[in-house]
């Protein structure tokens, strides 16, 4: 939330003209990207299980990645209030809320990661024993990352907690300062987010080098898929993440500093949290996806359009029936006069 103008770094406190509102802005377009997200990911969850495909390992992880996005995606209705007015959920809702915005973002990365190995494995090293037991591996990756991603959660839905500032508005934050904080904020972060980025980009690395070498036409689409969902994640996620470690880095000094910082910092979130509707616009790239999503929306258009003739017939029969009835009233009527 803006301060109105006044900035605390530190020990010095800058009384800074009133800066661009991007909160407000914020908090309409995460309006905006749940919507978005909410249809998307329903819609995706529904064109796996109409692919009945899920002993796939790719439409396994995908299935998991959509549920994670879901989860993220249920957070933005509560970030959008809280940038657009303040936070009015209450105490229990600021840990909830930020307990799932964390299982999101990091169930997501090691979700994209294990992808990414199994992908590895598969095309660099060739060495599955059986389709069955990379199944497993996969169920038990996917599994993992349900976990882990809870485990991190935990210390920070512990941490945050609703206070009321001196304009009394009341903010869900972590209250904490110190540098203890901070070294486990980058403990956290080395190991959730740029540790399995320099681990896709090794895999990735080798996987181009390899398909490069082939002419496996199926190949090469399902690595440039999943190359453009883990592209995607990190374009969406890794300025912000990098942004977050340089302002627990630097005290801007100065107006025009702590302006662009701010300015940086909104865009950048922005970024961020509009990944949750990425997943299901680079799935539907595929053939098959949108042969499936057809299939769908046509069932729907179908029944619709039964329910409407249904509807028809009703409303055509009830005249019928009335003209029915009138003749026999008439016929009654006729003997007595």
């Amino acid at each position: 939330m803006s301060d109105g103008g006044v900035n605390d770094t530190g020990d010095v406190v800058y009384y800074c003209d009133e800066m661009f509102d991007f909160e407000t802005i914020s908090g309409a377009i995460f309006i905006v990207i749940f919507i978005f997200s909410l249809i998307g990911n329903v819609l995706l969850l529904c064109v796996l299980v109409i692919d009945k495909n899920l002993k796939n390992v790719t439409s396994l992880f995908i299935l998991n990645l959509a549920v994670s996005d879901l989860v993220f995606t249920v957070t933005l209705p509560f970030w959008a209030v809280y940038y657009l007015h303040h936070w009015v959920f209450g105490d229990f809702a600021c840990k909830f809320i930020t307990a799932a915005y964390i299982v999101g973002l990091y169930s997501s990365v090691i979700l994209l990661t294990a992808m990414t190995v199994d992908r590895f494995v598969t095309v660099v090293l060739q060495n599955w024993p059986s389709n069955h037991v990379r199944q497993r591996c996969a169920a038990g990756a996917c599994a993992a990352a349900w976990v882990i991603s809870i485990a991190a959660s935990v210390s920070d839905a512990i941490k945050v907690k609703v206070e009321t500032h001196w304009n009394d508005l009341s903010k869900c934050e972590d209250p904490s300062d110190g540098s203890d904080v901070n070294v486990g904020y980058y403990l956290q972060v080395s190991l959730l987010f740029f540790l399995p980025f320099a681990i896709i980009v090794f895999c990735y690395s080798a996987i181009l080098k390899t398909v490069l070498q082939t002419s496996n036409r199926k190949k090469h689409r399902t690595v440039v898929a999943i190359f453009c969902i883990v592209t995607a994640f990190f374009i969406c996620w890794g300025p912000y993440n990098i942004l977050l470690v340089i302002q627990s880095l630097y005290d801007p000094i100065g107006c025009y500093a702590i302006e662009c910082l701010y300015t940086a910092h909104a865009i950048c979130r922005i970024l961020a949290f509009s990944h949750c509707c990425m997943n299901p616009l680079l799935y539907m790239l595929s053939e098959r996806s949108r042969k499936h999503l057809g299939q769908l929306l046509h069932c729907k258009n179908a029944r619709r359009k039964n329910r409407e003739r249904t509807n028809g017939q009703s409303t055509s029969v009830i005249p019928n029936a009335a003209f029915i009835a009138q003749n026999s009233a008439l016929m009654l009527e006729l003997p007595s006069k």
